[in-house]
C-alpha cells in the first residue's frame, strides 16, 4: 500500500445466516471446524444468495457484501450510497472493526474514529462531559488532549448547558450534535459517518458538513460519508461508489456516480409504480386515483414537447363526497430538484367530488419546462381534512425542445428555466 493510500479494501465479503443469532447449528460449526483443520476452504462460503431485500430466497445464508475493492487517498472524502439494505451500514461496521468480514482485508494507515448510530458509544448514565473523556480514551486520546479540545467540542455540539447532565436525558438530535463534535475534533486520521446526520436539525447537518470539509482539506484527513441526502454528498465527496446488493456497481466522480444512481433508481421506481394505476380501489379506503393519461397538443403521448399544451387526465374514485378536494401535481427532474408545485386551490379553482368515478383534467398551456430530458411527476388528491392520497414517482415524460418563442430556431439553455403561464383545470 503506498504513503498516499490510507486505507485499501480488497475482496472483501460478509456473510449472514437468515433467521437466527449465530452462526447456525452444531453441525455447520463442526463442518466449519473441520474444514478449518484441514486446511480448507469454508464449506458454506460456497453457498448463499445476494442481498437483494425484496425477493424471497431459498438458501438460508446471505452476502450483505460480496468483493468489495476500493481504496481511498489521505485527505480524500468518499461517498457511499445506495438503496436502504444496499450494505452501506454493513461496510462501514467491518471498516470500524465494529465486526469482522467473512473473507477479506483491510488496510488502513492512522486512527479512524465513526459515527454509526445514534448514542453509539455513549454510556447514557454518564454525563456528556464524562462520555466526551470515555469516547476520546476510546480513539486513544490521552486525558490531556481531550482536555484540551474541550472546549472546543462543547461549543461545537451547541449542548453547553446540559453538558453535566447524564446523557439518558439528551434527545436524539443532542446526542448526535455531541458524538459528532467529539470525533471530528479528536483529530481522526479517518472519519467514518453514517446517515446520523440526518437525525440533526438542518443548521446542525450544515455545520457538520462545514468541519467536515475543513477536516479533509485543511487538516488533510480521509472521511467516509454515508448519505441519502443527494446533495449533501455532491458538495462534500470528491469520489463516490454505488453499492447494489451487496456489489460495488460504480466508482468515480461524485456527480457521474449520483447521475447514474438516480436515473436507474427512478427506472426501478417506475417499473414498480406504474402497476399500480387503474386498480380497484377497495372499499375500507376513502378515495383514490385510479388512472391517468398524458396528452401533448391533444395527441396522448409522454413526449412532451416544450411550449405545448400538456394534459393529465385523471380518473379518480371516491366513496364519499369530498369537501374541498384537492388534485395537486409536482414536477422534478432526476436530480430531485423541484421545478413546480400547484393545486387546484392554488389557482381559485373548485372541484365537485361526489361518490362513484370522477374525471378531473389538467391543463398546462405552453408547457414551461425548456430543457430536454426526463423529468418526474408526483400526484396528490385529498380533501380539505389533510387526508390525501400521494403517488411520489407517478410517471415519467420525455421533454423536447422546440421553438418555444418561434424565432425560427429551438431553444436551448443549460439550467432548467420555469415561464409561468396559464393554467387551468377542468372537471
Amino acid at each position: 500500500m503506498s504513503k498516499n493510500v490510507i486505507l485499501k479494501v480488497e475482496n472483501v465479503s460478509k456473510q449472514y445466516r437468515l433467521g437466527t443469532v449465530g452462526t447456525g447449528t452444531i453441525s455447520h460449526d463442526l463442518n466449519r471446524f473441520l474444514a478449518r483443520i484441514q486446511g480448507k476452504e469454508d464449506p458454506y462460503l460456497k453457498i448463499g444468495e445476494s442481498n437483494d431485500r425484496v425477493s424471497k430466497g431459498n438458501s438460508e445464508y446471505v452476502w450483505a457484501l460480496k468483493n468489495i475493492n476500493f481504496e481511498v487517498k489521505r485527505g480524500e472524502v468518499l461517498g457511499i450510497i445506495g438503496k436502504n439494505g444496499a450494505g452501506k451500514s454493513t461496510l462501514l461496521k467491518i471498516l470500524s472493526k465494529v465486526t469482522g468480514p467473512t473473507t477479506g482485508n483491510i488496510k488502513s494507515n492512522g486512527r479512524i474514529a465513526s459515527l454509526l448510530e445514534v448514542g453509539t458509544g455513549f454510556h447514557p448514565e454518564m454525563t456528556g462531559k464524562e462520555n466526551i473523556f470515555l469516547n476520546g480514551a476510546i480513539l486513544g486520546m490521552t486525558k490531556k488532549e481531550i482536555q484540551s479540545k474541550l472546549d472546543e467540542i462543547v461549543s461545537f455540539s451547541g449542548c453547553e448547558r446540559y453538558i453535566d447532565t447524564p446523557v439518558k436525558r439528551y434527545s436524539s438530535g443532542m446526542k448526535v450534535r455531541l458524538a459528532f463534535a467529539v470525533a471530528a475534533h479528536l483529530e481522526p486520521d479517518i472519519l467514518i459517518v453514517d446517515e446520523v446526520l440526518a437525525v440533526g436539525d438542518a443548521e446542525f447537518q450544515k455545520k457538520a458538513i462545514g468541519k467536515m470539509q475543513d477536516i479533509s482539506s485543511e487538516g488533510g484527513r480521509t472521511v467516509l460519508f454515508v448519505s441519502h441526502n443527494m446533495a449533501a454528498v455532491k458538495s462534500l465527496c470528491t469520489k463516490s461508489i454505488l453499492l447494489v446488493n451487496g456489489n460495488v456497481i460504480l466508482e468515480g466522480k461524485t456527480g457521474e456516480v449520483i447521475d447514474f444512481y438516480l436515473k436507474n433508481e427512478k427506472k426501478q421506481i417506475l417499473q414498480n409504480i406504474l402497476g399500480s394505476f387503474n386498480l380497484d380501489i377497495k372499499k375500507e379506503k376513502k378515495f383514490g386515483i385510479q388512472n391517468i393519461e398524458l396528452y401533448c397538443n391533444g395527441d396522448k403521448t409522454s413526449i412532451i414537447k416544450s411550449g405545448s399544451i400538456f394534459k393529465i387526465k385523471a380518473t379518480v374514485i371516491s366513496h364519499m363526497k369530498l369537501f374541498g378536494p384537492e388534485f395537486g401535481i409536482g414536477i422534478y427532474n432526476d436530480k430531485e430538484d423541484s421545478l413546480m408545485r400547484f393545486n387546484n386551490i392554488h389557482i381559485g379553482q373548485s372541484l365537485n367530488i361526489n361518490e362513484g368515478n370522477s374525471e378531473i383534467t389538467l391543463i398546462i398551456e405552453n408547457f414551461p419546462i425548456y430543457k430536454k430530458g426526463t423529468y418526474f411527476f408526483n400526484l396528490y388528491f385529498g380533501d380539505a381534512s389533510g387526508d390525501y392520497e400521494i403517488l411520489e414517482n407517478a410517471f415519467s415524460i420525455e421533454v423536447v425542445s422546440t421553438d418555444f418563442f418561434n424565432s425560427g430556431r429551438p431553444l436551448e439553455v443549460k439550467y432548467n428555466q420555469i415561464i409561468h403561464k396559464k393554467i387551468n383545470f377542468k372537471q
